[in-house]
């Protein structure tokens, strides 16, 4: 995602990653509709959303005792084909340009590298590892090393980006440290969870449910979920290991017996591949970045992966970084612009890695009554209680308007605060405001067009009302300082309502970074300075 940030703007970046391609395993599989604007924005949503299940296929959650015998709750969810329909008649804390898209990261990642290659100065390569690197003061020294032929190179760049997972050797090498919870005592979602990639077309033949795209199951001897991959056969299927049960000493037949168990019966399939990951972790590094090295994704956050947190989280960290560096780069701000990455991103990965784990400790704590598979009047009730929770639970984990576009960069250095508190936090509950530090609202106008269609990919000055403010002062600023600025009319009421302002300015990456509000006055070379990182704005 850097990579088409940075290609996108004309900055020569060089990519290495040691595995041979993209993503081969499904991995993360909910794209998040804050993402999937950023996918709209770069050019590609609708290649990424052609991707993963077939349009018609439901996105419903739903939860059993095995897959194979009682279903206890389901939450129905729009089919991505219906759901494309609806965004354009969603108003209010749903308004967006993108609704999310159930697509595992592995088609994600085939797509953004195919454009990432695609940019003039981008450089992919893969089976290349980074061993050391040296920060001059001037400028990174990386060491790399094929890993199939053993053959070094050294490059030089301004920055480096360590986007390189948990056990990310740039950290490590930085020395900071995660802070935060590495494990936690729960029933599911808390410990070592095998997960294996299987092919099982019959699934839906001995399944007797409506189809599902998440399917979880509830019993006292095997909790698991599971996610269609690609609606005809593949799933990404996930257990929690128990006391006695090493992953290490787990084979096939062992895993087939697992799948069996959360199955109820046995049905032919074909293990692709499996492996093992640590739930429970609420992690966030103590610092992000070192002088020209900063970091990314999972080398500075860690999740456990309910509500699809942590993937949609590195998305934008990407983008906050992209247009940073650039500007960094081509000269239109100084390097101190760089430190407000991690000044905006870290507080916004705290905030969603406590999201995460609150629906971890909902999910993976709840422990159902022994009658819950019983066909007995205990059995029965026990059904109908476990529903009730787990329909309530499935509301709140995948109904997060509020995670998805509420987070807020307040306090950032450059952003320019008007002094209005902002909306409470929560991550079901969104409320769209122009308040300078959070995403743009966004509204569909009256002849069907998206507003973030009418931004600049840059800097957007943005008019709002029937008499907006002469633009010439900040048109004018912008140039001498070198911004790229686009000044976008827009005389929509409901646009005016949600903005509070007749002015707005609007960051590269959909941010509000300031409004005309009445409550302070801030000249044109005052803003322009500020939001680029050139000087300080009294607040």
């Amino acid at each position: 995602m850097l990579a088409n940030e940075l290609g996108r703007r004309g900055v020569d970046v060089v990519l290495v990653d040691l595995k041979a391609s993209t993503a081969v395993n499904p991995q993360a599989n909910a794209t998040q509709a804050r993402s999937m604007e950023h996918f709209r924005r770069l050019g590609f949503s609708e290649e990424i959303r052609a991707l993963g299940l077939p349009e018609d296929y439901p996105t419903d959650i739903a939860y059993f005792t095995r897959f194979s015998t009682y279903e206890i709750a389901r939450v129905e969810l729009p089919s991505a084909r219906d759901a494309k329909v609806a965004v354009r008649n969603t108003n209010g804390s749903f308004s967006a340009a993108e609704p999310p898209h159930r697509v595992s990261q592995k088609f994600v990642e085939g797509v953004l590298a195919k454009h990432a290659k695609s940019l003039a100065t981008v450089s992919v390569n893969f089976n290349w590892a980074l061993t050391d690197f040296t920060d001059t003061g001037h400028d990174v020294e990386a060491r790399l090393v094929n890993t199939v032929t053993g053959e070094t190179r050294t490059i030089r760049a301004l920055y480096l980006f360590g986007a390189d997972g948990p056990r990310s050797l740039v950290r490590r090498q930085l020395g900071f440290d995660y802070i935060g919870e590495g494990s936690a005592d729960r029933d599911f979602m808390g410990g070592r969870m095998l997960a294996m990639y299987i092919h099982a077309p019959q699934f839906y033949e001995f399944c007797p449910h409506p189809r599902s795209w998440m399917y979880w199951t509830f019993n006292g001897e095997r909790r698991a979920l599971m996610a269609a991959v690609d609606g005809t056969g593949e799933f990404a299927f996930h257990t929690q290991l128990r006391n006695g049960e090493n992953v290490q000493e787990i084979d096939d037949k062992t895993c087939l017996q697992y799948f069996e168990q959360a199955m109820g019966i046995s049905i032919p399939l074909t293990i692709l591949s499996r492996d093992s990951w640590l739930a429970g972790r609420t992690l966030v590094a103590d610092r992000f970045h070192s002088g020209r090295v900063f970091l990314g994704g999972d080398a500075v956050h860690l999740f456990t992966p309910t509500g699809g947190m942590g993937y949609n989280t590195a998305i934008e960290d990407a983008v906050n970084i992209g247009w940073k560096f650039a500007a960094v780069v081509k000269g239109i701000a100084p390097p101190s612009l760089l430190d407000s990455y991690e000044a905006e991103r870290r507080p916004v990965a705290q905030r969603n890695t406590m999201h995460a784990r609150r629906f971890a400790d909902s999910v993976g704590l709840y422990r159902p009554s022994p009658a819950i598979e019983d066909d007995t009047s205990a059995g029965i009730a026990a059904r109908r209680r476990a529903g009730a929770y787990l329909s309530a639970h499935a509301r709140a984990e995948f109904n997060i308007p509020g995670f998805t576009f509420g987070g807020r960069y307040d306090g950032s250095p450059i952003i320019v605060s008007d002094g209005t508190p902002a909306p409470p936090d929560s991550p079901t509950a969104y409320v769209p405001t122009g308040n300078p530090g959070g995403r743009a609202p966004h509204v569909w106008l009256k002849d069907g067009r998206s507003l973030f269609d009418l931004f600049g990919f840059e800097w957007t000055l943005l008019r709002l009302g029937g008499k907006p403010t002469d633009p010439t002062p900040y048109v004018q600023a912008a140039a001498k300082l070198g911004v790229e600025l686009k000044v976008v009319d827009c005389n929509d009421e409901e646009a005016f309502d949600l903005y509070e302002a007749d002015l707005a300015l609007i960051r590269p990456d959909q941010v509000v970074a300031w409004r005309n509000s009445s409550r302070k006055s801030v000249s044109a070379e005052e803003v322009l300075g500020r939001v680029t990182g050139r000087q300080a704005v009294q607040q």
